[in-house]
């Protein structure tokens, strides 16, 4: 699934006539495998997909990550616990912004599946609001990237925590 930033901030750009990719820092690439939590594995993951992306001369890195594992560096990296997640659709829910909870996959059916279990209406409006649900939990995360967004996309409508 594409989460994140480079659905919200794709959407953005287009909103507002800006170019394509525009202020991406990178594309988020997740899915979900609990049947191996081992770095080894995920770092597998992440090596053939980074190969595929760069035979597209993409400018954007893409990062990847196994959704069954962000329970295991969490709080390494940002000092509160992290419970373990039971999908990737799950893993939206913990976003730090309801505009960022939207992922997009494409299905057996080759048509687009949406995943936003906020709705989309913040990110359509250009709004980034907090994640109340996690607000515990993320509060710095959110900050952060408000602030880089608000330097990027200074049309957007930000609200504080």
């Amino acid at each position: 699934m594409i989460a994140s930033g480079a659905v919200y901030q794709s959407l953005w750009n287009t909103l507002i006539g800006r170019p394509c990719g525009y202020g991406l820092k990178d594309i988020d690439l997740i899915y979900f495998d609990d049947s191996d939590l081992s770095w080894d594995a995920e770092d597998k993951y992440i090596r053939r997909v980074g190969a595929a992306f760069r035979a597209t001369n993409l400018a954007v890195p893409v990062e990847t990550r196994n959704q069954a594992r962000v329970h295991l560096w969490f709080e390494d990296k940002f000092s509160v616990p992290y419970a373990p997640l039971a999908s990737s659709a799950e893993s939206l829910t913990r976003y730090e912004s309801t505009a960022s909870a939207i992922g997009i996959r494409l299905d057996d059916d080759d048509k687009l599946d949406i995943v936003a279990p906020f709705g989309i209406e913040d990110a359509m409006a250009m709004r980034f609001c907090p994640n109340t649900y996690t607000d515990h939990e993320i509060r710095s995360v959110y900050e952060r990237k408000a602030t880089r967004c608000r330097s990027v996309w200074p049309e957007a409508i930000y609200l504080a925590r």
